[in-house]
């Protein structure tokens, strides 16, 4: 088992490549059909329940510009799957090629805690936390869209702007902490 690197590939031509990781399968199928949707460049889209990918497609896999942690806020098993799969990436992932996206925060309500850890995981990686709507095609199609803005930067085709730069645009922040003094 080797770490997903994301700089071992060459880049292709006007194409961004996306790995979607989701447990549970729910809602990475209806995000990926919107994806390939995209007629400005050409977006391969990867799908993997957990990591590490298997070695057998190494050669033939292309470079992953983009890796999408789907997490699940009503089962806890998706939390610890997307915490289990991070130690196979590549530290280079973590300057702006990972992004967090959560699904059923409305229903896990009382279940606070999920996304406390989730939000001091992105956090603690300084990455995106986006939340998605898994319910309705619009909701599917808004989040397609707000992750085909995030990949376009992440794979280069976005012209003066990094991922780096992007991550520190759009990191997750926590509030400060009321127990923790303020130096105001």
């Amino acid at each position: 088992m080797s770490l997903l690197n994301p700089f071992n590939k060459r880049p292709g031509l006007n194409t961004a490549t996306i790995l979607l990781v989701e447990n549970e399968e729910q809602f990475q199928q209806s995000l990926a059909n919107v994806l390939v949707e995209e007629t400005a460049v050409t977006v391969n889209v990867r799908l993997a329940k957990t990591l590490p990918l298997p070695m057998k497609n190494d050669e033939s896999r292309p470079r992953i510009d983009l890796v999408v942690f789907i997490i699940n806020l009503t089962l806890d098993k998706s939390v610890k799957s997307a915490k289990a799969s991070l130690k196979y990436l590549d530290p280079g992932y973590f300057l702006g090629k990972v992004c967090f996206m959560v699904t059923n925060a409305r229903q896990a309500l009382g279940c606070t805690g999920r996304l406390d850890a989730v939000r001091q995981l992105a956090v603690s990686l300084h990455c995106p936390l986006l939340f998605a709507e898994d319910q309705t095609p619009e909701g599917v199609t808004s989040s397609a869209r707000r992750l085909l803005t995030i990949l376009k930067v992440a794979s280069g085709l976005v012209p003066n702007t990094t991922a780096l730069y992007l991550s520190n645009l759009t990191r997750c922040a926590m509030p400060p902490d009321i127990d923790q003094p303020s130096f105001d």
